[in-house]
């Protein structure tokens, strides 16, 4: 959303700073959503700033900057951080999917999906079905946990 200062740190906190603003703003319940790709070469980056690599750099770029590692892993992690409104502290739940860092194949219609290959298949997220990205995909793992926590704190 516009109002969301860009918040730098580790995931999980920058989830959390954005749950708190938006709650703020809304005075109610929200949740909000970060997705992030992270290189193990890198120790977790370029992580929640992939947006601003992938913007200056492109695919080709991404790649090269593993060039000189011989790890190309990596991992797709979604968070998701939700609160009951302005005084409440945010829960947050947290979606992951390892992979390998690939050329770029496949439509680059949804940012780096053309250059993510998740662990066990042979194409990347941009050239899988959407229902089989989907499936095992680190937005759905979180949105499972979100979904378990809201099931359980409001089930009558």
């Amino acid at each position: 959303m516009a109002w969301f200062p860009h918040e730098q740190g580790e995931p999980e906190e920058i989830a959390k700073e954005k749950c708190r603003l938006a709650a703020l703003q809304v005075k109610g319940p929200v949740f909000v959503e970060d997705t992030c790709l992270c290189f193990n070469a890198y120790k977790g980056l370029p992580g929640p700033y992939v947006k601003w690599f992938l913007e200056k750099l492109g695919h080709d770029g991404l790649n090269r900057m593993l060039h000189g590692f011989d790890d190309k892993t990596g991992y797709a992690l979604c968070t998701f951080a939700y609160s009951d409104g302005p005084d409440a502290e945010p829960h947050v739940f947290m979606g992951r999917t390892d992979g390998t860092i690939v050329p770029a194949r496949g439509p680059a219609t949804f940012g780096w999906d053309p250059i993510f290959q998740p662990s066990g298949f042979d194409q990347t997220y941009a050239e899988m079905e959407k229902a089989a990205k989907n499936a095992i995909s680190h937005r759905r793992r979180a949105l499972d946990k979100l979904r378990h926590h809201l099931v359980q704190r409001y089930a009558t």
